[in-house]
């Protein structure tokens, strides 16, 4: 039974006693790192989405990483990105060398704006690839998107790392289609970062139906070094040895990184990953407990779903017009700290930040995500939460405003 007085977080791993005999059972196992859970997590978690492949690693910003790179994205290529997003997502195209490109958001879905890209694809040099976010856990309009990468040729990554559990429908079947499947995409993202729906410390993993790009990830993971003599590129070896194992060698093919992701965490992954359904349940409960207790407000917008659509909401940002009501948001936030309750900013415009100042783009564009960025504040969301819990953040959060509203 969770107290009334504790604070509440805008968000928390849950973690059960059976997840920690998992990871003590991995911990009691000959395999710490580059074992056998690493590969059953993977193929549980390709289970679930309905991808055909999964790679996992050490967090969601080396799997960004990992799919730029092996995307073939280099030096003078472009990569588009909503602004409305963590750093990772634009800097996984710096990492190639390449050069993010901001385009801005649907004001209403608060994800990359289809048109915008359409606009931009029409007017400016190709893109490399697009990498859309699902930004709080709703999906974007992926159909859409992908059908602009099959024209103009580029590659799409998934952000999807808020959105595991989450589906859409597929306008042209009307299929529901799992953020993960890749059904529009080359490649999609997942984090595990303990505040996701899923937590395995820290880690991620890149889902793709891609052999090639499968096999692309494995390599980069760990060093570029392959044991696979299937593989293998030096002929005499392959010659005196016909294909088979050969004991002691392995051969580096191209430059890595070791993006490993332990036993441990794999292990405390896989024993998640079998609550996940419950824990998307309890985040829509949740969603729609404030739903409820906020959506009639005049001070408070509460984030909505496009018909057909289903956000695992990893997040719940609502907007709020500070400005409209005499208010700076760092006020209301440190009022709802001093009577307990945890919020958070999700984002600041990835392109006002100093370093991509640094390199010379201009953050008074993609206004959308601007007004976005003024109005919004992210709520306690995690599937721990109770009736209770939420009931006193939109209670407390009202009482604010309606003073800074008389003010």
């Amino acid at each position: 039974m969770v107290m009334e007085d504790a604070f509440i977080p805008y968000g928390r791993q849950v973690v059960d006693e059976e997840d920690i005999k998992e990871v003590v059972r991995a911990l009691r196992s000959d395999w710490l790192t580059q074992g056998p859970k690493v590969e059953e997590f993977e193929e549980a978690f390709a289970a679930y989405t309905g991808a055909d492949f999964a790679v996992a690693v050490n967090s969601g910003t080396a799997a960004l990483a990992m799919a730029a790179r092996v995307s073939g994205m280099g030096p003078g290529d472009t990569a588009a990105v909503p602004p409305i997003t963590f750093a990772a997502s634009s800097n996984s195209a710096i990492y190639c060398k390449a050069d993010p490109v901001f385009l801005d958001i649907d004001p209403e879905t608060v994800n990359l704006d289809p048109k915008k890209l359409r606009e931009h694809l029409d007017l400016n040099a190709p893109l490399r690839g697009v990498i859309p976010v699902h930004y709080a856990g709703l999906p974007c309009n992926m159909p859409e998107i992908y059908a602009l990468s099959q024209k103009f040729g580029m590659v799409v990554i998934e952000d999807a790392c808020h959105a595991l559990g989450a589906t859409y429908e597929d306008p042209e079947t009307g299929e529901t289609v799992k953020v993960g499947s890749c059904r529009h995409s080359h490649m999609a993202v997942f984090s595990f970062h303990p505040v996701k729906h899923i937590t395995t410390g820290e880690g991620g993993m890149i889902v793709t139906n891609d052999r090639e790009l499968y096999h692309r990830l494995k390599l980069f993971r760990s060093h570029g070094i392959t044991k696979d003599p299937q593989l293998y590129r030096k002929r005499e070896v392959w010659a005196k040895y016909a294909g088979q194992n050969v004991p002691g060698y392995y051969e580096m093919l191209e430059l890595g990184f070791n993006f490993r992701l332990p036993d441990l965490n794999c292990a405390l992954g896989l024993s998640q990953l079998k609550k996940i359904e419950q824990f998307v349940q309890a985040r829509r409960r949740a969603a729609k407990w404030y739903e409820e207790d906020l959506g009639d407000s005049p001070f408070v917008k509460t984030p909505q779903e496009p018909k057909g659509y289903k956000s695992s909401y990893h997040l719940y940002p609502v907007r709020i017009d500070f400005k409209g009501l005499g208010l700076e948001r760092t006020q209301v936030m440190q009022q709802l700290h001093d009577k307990g309750i945890g919020s958070q900013v999700h984002y600041i415009p990835v392109h006002s930040h100093p370093y991509y100042q640094m390199l010379g783009y201009d953050s008074s564009t993609c206004p959308n995500a601007w007004e976005y960025y003024d109005q919004t504040l992210s709520l306690p969301m995690f599937a721990s939460l109770t009736r209770e819990q939420a009931a006193k953040v939109s209670r407390t959060l009202l009482e604010i405003l309606k003073q800074g509203g008389r003010a």
